[in-house]
C-alpha cells in the first residue's frame, strides 16, 4: 500500500529529450551539420540508415509537445540546445534563427508553467569543430565556452537551472575509443585526451553561465555506473576497480575533488601521460556546483576472466573497457533485459544514488535520465499497454524512495524519455518514451506508463495498480 509522503513536497517531476533525438529539421533557418549528421549519413553506422531527420519534428511541434507534458502534470522539462543551431561554424557568428526557437520554446513552457532545464551539450559537437581536432583538442573547450555565454545572455533571463554536458563519458569513450558513437574513432590516447576536454569544456562554461548576472543553477547530467566485481575473488574485485576508474572516478574526482585518481593514471600510463593537463585546469574543472545529476539504467559486472563462465553470460572480454587486463570481461548476470539488453536491476538506482551523496559533498542531487526500451504496440483502441516499462519505473522510483529515506539530498527525477526518438545508433528500432511516437504521422499516444508517471507527478505517491 501506497502512502500520503512517498515523496516530499515541491520534489521535481519531470521528463527529458536530447535536440538530435527529437527535433529534425536538421538543415532548416541557418542549423549547421554536427558529428551526428555526419556519422548517420555514413553507411553502416546507425541502424537501418536512420538519420536525424524528422525525429520527432519537435521543431516544428514543440507548441504541441509542450501541451502534452501539461497533461502529463510535468513540473520541469529538460531539453538539450542544439549546439550547431546556435553556432554553425561551432564558433564565430551567431545564427538568431537558432535563438529564436529556444526563445519560443522556453516562453512557451513557462506560459504552461513548466520549468525549463537547458543542457548545453548533448553530443551534438559541430562539425566544423569536429574537423578541425574535436574534443581531443583543447580548443574545443573554449569554444564551448563561448557557446555557453552565448545561450546564457539569450536565456538567462528566463531559464535558471542549467546542465553544461550530459553523459561525458559517452563522448569521450563511445566517440573516440570504440566508435560506437559520433564521430566513431578509435584511438584511446584521443578518448583520454577528449574526456579531459570535455571536463575543462564544462568548467570554463560554468564560469560562462554565472558570468552573465542572471540567477543560475548549475551542473551536469554524469552516467555514474554501477560497477560490481561478478565474484568474491581479489581478482574480480582489482578488475572492478579499473572498470571503475575509467567509467567513473575519472570524472568525478576531478569534479569533486581537483584531481585525476592515481591509480587510474597508473593503469592508463601506456596510453598516455596526461600531459593535456595544465596548470589551474583542474582547479576551473572542480568549481563548485549547485547540483548533481545522475543517469541511471543498469549496474555492470566484471570478472578477472572468462575462464569457468557460461559463455551465453559472457558479454565482453579483451580489453572491453580502457586499461582492462586482456582476459578481464563483462559479465551478464541472468536477469531479465530491456530491448537494448541492458539487464534490470532497481538496486543500482540505490547504490549510485548513496554513492554519489558521499562523494559530491551534500549538494542537491536529481535523477536526470532513467527508463527503459522495450518494445511497443498501439492498441485498436488507441491504448500502449507497456507494462514492463510501468514495472521497471516503480521498481527504480521506489529504490530512488529508499535512498532519499536513508539521507540522500535527491530533489527530482527526469523520466527518459518523454517521447520515442532517435536512439542513437541503434535507430528508431528503440522505444524509451513514455509516450509513442508514429514517425509516419508524427501522432502522439500516451503509454500505460506515461499515465502512471502523471498520477505520480501529480500526488508524489505511488498509484495503485
Amino acid at each position: 500500500m501506497s502512502n500520503r509522503n512517498d515523496f516530499p513536497e515541491g520534489f521535481l517531476w519531470g521528463a527529458a529529450t536530447a535536440s538530435f533525438q527529437i527535433e529534425g529539421a536538421t538543415t532548416a533557418d541557418g542549423r549547421g551539420r554536427s558529428i551526428w549528421d555526419t556519422f548517420a549519413e555514413t553507411p553502416g553506422k546507425v541502424l537501418g540508415g536512420d538519420t536525424g531527420d524528422p525525429a520527432d519534428d519537435h521543431y516544428n511541434r514543440y507548441a504541441e509537445d509542450v501541451e502534452l507534458m501539461k497533461s502529463l502534470n510535468l513540473d520541469a522539462y529538460r531539453f538539450s540546445i542544439a549546439w550547431p543551431r546556435i553556432l554553425p561554424e561551432g564558433s564565430g557568428k551567431v545564427n538568431q534563427a537558432g535563438i529564436d526557437f529556444y526563445d519560443r520554446l522556453v516562453d512557451t513552457l513557462l506560459e504552461a508553467g513548466i520549468r525549463p532545464w537547458a543542457t548545453l551539450y548533448h553530443w551534438d559537437l559541430p562539425q566544423p569543430l569536429e574537423d578541425a581536432g574535436g574534443w581531443p583538442a583543447r580548443d574545443t573547450a573554449y569554444r564551448f565556452q563561448e557557446y555557453a555565454r552565448v545561450v546564457a545572455e539569450a536565456l538567462g533571463d528566463r531559464v535558471n537551472d542549467w546542465m553544461t554536458i550530459n553523459e561525458p563519458w559517452c563522448s569521450a569513450f563511445l566517440g573516440y575509443y570504440d566508435g560506437h558513437h559520433a564521430p566513431g574513432h578509435q584511438d584511446p590516447a584521443a578518448a583520454l585526451a577528449a574526456t579531459h576536454h570535455l571536463l575543462l569544456g564544462h568548467g570554463l562554461a560554468v564560469e560562462a553561465l554565472r558570468s552573465t548576472g542572471h540567477p543560475a543553477r548549475v551542473g551536469l547530467a554524469h552516467n555514474q555506473a554501477v560497477i560490481r566485481p561478478h565474484g568474491p575473488s581479489a581478482a574480480d574485485a582489482r578488475a572492478a576497480r579499473r572498470a571503475d576508474g575509467v567509467r567513473n572516478r575519472i570524472f568525478t574526482d576531478p569534479l569533486f575533488k581537483g584531481r585525476y585518481p592515481a591509480d587510474v593514471v597508473a593503469d592508463l600510463a601506456e596510453i598516455s601521460d596526461f600531459s593535456f593537463v595544465r596548470e589551474g585546469d583542474l582547479e576551473t574543472i572542480s568549481a563548485p556546483l549547485d547540483f548533481l545529476g545522475i543517469n541511471y539504467y543498469s549496474p555492470e559486472f566484471v570478472a578477472a576472466s572468462a575462464k569457468g563462465l557460461d559463455p551465453a553470460l559472457v558479454s565482453g572480454e579483451g580489453g572491453a573497457w580502457l586499461g582492462a587486463e586482456p582476459e578481464e570481461v563483462h559479465v551478464s548476470q541472468g536477469l531479465p533485459v530491456t530491448h537494448m539488453g541492458w539487464e534490470i536491476d532497481p538496486t543500482g538506482m540505490y547504490d549510485v544514488l548513496t554513492r554519489m551523496a558521499a562523494e559530491s559533498g551534500g549538494i542537491d542531487i536529481y535523477v536526470t535520465e532513467n527508463g527503459c526500451a522495450f518494445e511497443d504496440t498501439v492498441t485498436p483502441e488507441g491504448r500502449v499497454h507497456d507494462t514492463d516499462r510501468l514495472d521497471y519505473y516503480e521498481g527504480h522510483l521506489r529504490a530512488a524512495k529508499e535512498a532519499l529515506l536513508s539521507g540522500v539530498p535527491l530533489r527530482g527525477y527526469f523520466a527518459w524519455s518523454l517521447l520515442d526518438n532517435f536512439e542513437w545508433a541503434w535507430g528508431y528500432s528503440r522505444r524509451f518514451g513514455i509516450v509513442h511516437v508514429d514517425y509516419e504521422s508524427q501522432v502522439r499516444t500516451v503509454k500505460d506508463s506515461g499515465l502512471w508517471y502523471s498520477q505520480l507527478a501529480a500526488t508524489g505517491r505511488f498509484p495503485e495498480r
